[in-house]
């Protein structure tokens, strides 16, 4: 890490000509609780060991200017001119956090930013969220401004809502602000309060496997899950009328009622609620140490994603039968919303190796597609950084 701060420092010297101050935060993979945050549920995600850098140096003026290194591109934002939304570049995340924080109060200054990402791109990972909360967090501290980090995320969160299009829910956003090394975080989504679950896992890691495929149907079916998810809601409501989510579901109650609902909404209604309760169980599992009940868990989410939700795909289903017919895995699942992305596989340290070859070898020889494997702890969320 040392080595990356001297080369962006000299980076940035050459560039500005000025000594900057360093600012980080972590991309994310959630462990289970896939598609429960826009039902007000609960998600089990960390922080990895992959992490966006800024070098920041104030300016005397109003102006952002910034470059990023892993794309060798540049623009300059005036904090004095009007807000442009939505050029369909990587700008729209740091004009979105800017102009968000000065929105709700921060009196930002000018600052020059050199920007670095290890977050691998497209892999599900959360490169936009930790762009948009380590970028958050160099205009603050730069501008002597500083802000409390849930504030941030929901910063971070309504700048890509509204400056890059994307409806987001607040996981990505609040754990690459929050996490913390060797724990994962457990995210109630309705009230917004976290708890932190060891998962120093000495004897296990976690290993994504990136499919390097994103078929088109991730959008609109994320959308059409998510209405079909509101009908079940209204469904419900006639058997129990205090509901406004499907958090408000209970196991039983489902079970009880489930009879009443059309074949598709019943399984997306089943997934949400089981997923719940599969999440908070494994949090518990976590909390135990007991990594084979996790596992577990872990694979009745996959199942339920594929089967009940069906927001897999032949690439994520493979990668996932690869892991379970190896015996070298505890869990795996796929990750994120889905149609693409990666998986999440719970590895004992002593097999990492030997999956890693197993599984790129065979993915490869049956799609033809080079996958990418990458293995990580929990991280610490966002920060400034010192050498």
């Amino acid at each position: 890490m040392t080595k990356t701060l001297e080369n962006l420092r000299a980076a940035f010297q050459k560039l500005y000509g000025r000594e900057p101050r360093f600012f980080r935060a972590p991309g994310r993979v959630n462990l289970i609780g896939e598609h429960t945050d826009y039902n007000d549920g609960f998600v089990l995600p960390m922080a990895i060991e992959y992490e966006t850098i800024v070098a920041a140096a104030v300016r005397e003026d109003r102006k952002i200017r910034v470059r990023s290194v892993n794309l060798d591109e540049a623009g300059e934002i005036d904090l004095d001119a009007p807000e442009i939304v939505r050029r369909g570049s990587w700008l729209d995340f740091v004009e979105g956090v800017a102009r968000i924080l000065e929105r709700r109060g921060a009196k930002l200054r000018g600052v020059d930013l050199l920007i670095e990402s290890s977050v691998p791109s497209g892999a599900g990972l959360s490169s936009s969220a930790a762009l948009e909360i380590s970028v958050g967090l160099a205009l603050t501290e730069s501008s002597a401004s500083p802000i409390d980090k849930i504030q941030l995320a929901l910063i971070g969160q309504a700048a890509e809502h509204e400056f890059v299009g994307a409806k987001v829910g607040i996981m990505d956003q609040y754990v690459s602000a929050l996490g913390r090394r060797h724990h994962a975080l457990l995210i109630d989504c309705r009230s917004l309060e976290a708890t932190q679950i060891p998962f120093a896992a000495q004897d296990a890691a976690i290993v994504i496997c990136d499919s390097k495929v994103k078929h088109e149907l991730a959008d609109s079916e994320y959308n059409t899950r998510r209405a079909q998810c509101e009908e079940g809601v209204e469904l419900l409501k006639e058997f129990l009328p205090g509901i406004t989510k499907l958090r408000d579901v209970s196991v039983e109650d489902f079970a009880k009622y489930e009879s009443k609902l059309p074949e598709t909404i019943k399984k997306r209604c089943r997934h949400v609620v089981m997923e719940n309760e599969r999440t908070i169980s494994a949090a518990k599992a976590l909390k135990n140490n007991d990594l084979a009940e996790f596992g577990r868990l872990m694979w009745l989410s996959h199942a339920s994603l594929r089967d009940d939700y069906e927001v897999s795909c032949r690439e994520l289903d493979l990668l996932v039968e690869v892991a379970q017919k190896s015996r070298l895995v505890l869990g795996a699942r796929m990750t994120g919303g889905g149609f693409g992305g990666s998986t999440v596989n719970l590895v004992p340290l002593e097999y990492v190796d030997e999956f890693t070859e197993k599984i790129t070898t065979e993915y490869k020889q049956q799609t033809s597609i080079e996958s990418a494997v990458y293995k990580t702890g929990a991280a610490d969320g966002a920060g400034e950084m010192t050498f």
